[in-house]
């Protein structure tokens, strides 16, 4: 029977735990939300919700083509130059989501004959990346420059190192400067995805490049999405105009993908400018991290202490974690839930976000459901 291993295979998941099912939310919930990358509060924000309905009735409602052909429109210009300039980098291009940003960095960065250097934390597009790339890929210990530079020295030819900036299960930044100088001692390009640093970390939320001194190297690339702390939709690949050149030209995901839809560019060009306006919400998203840390550890809670605003509980098993995260949405706290394949150290978690809009009220109450629905 066609497709009859589908049934096995969800037999197999059931049995551990793993079944994972969508669950459409109402446009008003009355759930706190602890769940959603939306860290800096901007998804609803009156100014980005008007900015992504004003580039609908400018541009339409799509983007109509890819960007080589009819996909790219004066927005899309105008979301690159402010990105680039707010980021710190010479050039920008706009991607549909930060996945496909994730796969033409590393693709179009790493052809026949090069090396790319993975940290074994990754997130799935980076892995993706590498596998789509033509290149050798060499996964290293999580984090560990030392690593990095041991398996450069290995090879002779173009070579790239790459990484996340904060990984996305337990929110630990890697560390960027001491990637950097492994890859300077062997020529190396460094490509880090700053999904989780945008917004929040550096000065006024530019990112973790920024914070560790890289932003505008010429060594250095880096991919952002627009759907965390921008609150809208699509990705973007930041760096040195030449590199920006060449994924024009060679990145698949850019050249056969449709553009980025006008409405999703206009909301995402408006939460930069207010992110502009107020630089005080990337401090204050971070702040919320570190009390909800202190608060949960203080309630006895395995917590990972954040570098950014994601923070982890680790949970029993997978079963365990479900069950827990189920808990806490009937006593109106939703909480996101990490299990394998998701998490690399095979470590079941709810993953909680920090946002710079939650109170210290509703930190109260979060933590008070977490600790009282535990296994």
């Amino acid at each position: 029977m066609a497709f009859g291993w589908i049934d096995e295979q969800a037999e197999l998941r059931r049995r551990a735990g793993l079944v994972r099912t969508l669950r459409p939310r109402p446009a008003e919930s009355p759930l706190l939300d602890l769940a959603s990358n939306d860290y800096l509060g901007l998804a609803r924000h009156p100014e980005v919700t008007e900015g992504a309905a004003a580039a609908a009735r400018t541009w339409g409602g799509g983007a109509t083509g890819s960007r080589l052909v009819t996909g790219t429109t004066e927005l899309h210009g105008e979301l690159e130059r402010e990105l680039a300039d707010f980021c710190g980098f010479e050039a920008a291009l706009v991607f549909s989501s930060g996945y496909a940003a994730n796969l033409a960095a590393v693709t179009a960065l790493a052809p026949h004959g090069s090396l790319i250097v993975s940290d074994a934390g990754n997130h799935a597009s980076l892995i993706d990346g590498c596998r789509l790339a033509r290149g050798t890929t060499q996964v290293v210990a999580h984090a560990d420059p030392d690593a990095v530079r041991k398996a450069l020295g290995t090879h002779d030819g173009p070579a790239v190192a790459v990484s996340d900036t904060v990984f996305s299960v337990d929110g630990d930044a890697a560390p960027l400067a001491a990637l950097a100088a492994a890859c300077r001692e062997h020529g190396a390009g460094l490509v880090v995805d700053d999904a989780h640093g945008l917004g929040v970390l550096g000065a006024g939320g530019r990112g973790a490049p920024a914070a560790a001194g890289l932003a505008g190297a010429d060594d250095v690339v880096v991919t952002v999405t627009l759907s965390k702390s921008l609150g809208s939709q699509g990705g973007a690949v930041l760096g040195p105009a030449r590199v920006v050149d060449h994924l024009v030209n060679a990145a698949r995901t850019f050249i056969f993908d449709t553009g980025l839809a006008p409405a999703a560019a206009g909301a995402a060009l408006a939460a930069l400018r207010l992110l502009r306006r107020e630089p005080q919400r990337a401090a204050r998203a971070r702040a919320v991290a570190d009390e909800l840390y202190t608060r949960l550890t203080a309630a006895g809670l395995e917590a990972v202490r954040p570098d950014a605003a994601v923070v982890s509980v680790r949970a029993p098993s997978p079963e365990k974690a479900v069950r827990w995260a189920a808990d806490c949405r009937a006593a109106g706290l939703a909480v996101g839930c990490f299990r394998p394949p998701s998490v690399p150290d095979g470590v079941s978690r709810l993953r909680l976000t920090a946002r710079a809009d939650l109170s210290g009220a509703e930190l109260e109450r979060a933590v008070r459901v977490i600790d009282e629905t535990r296994p």
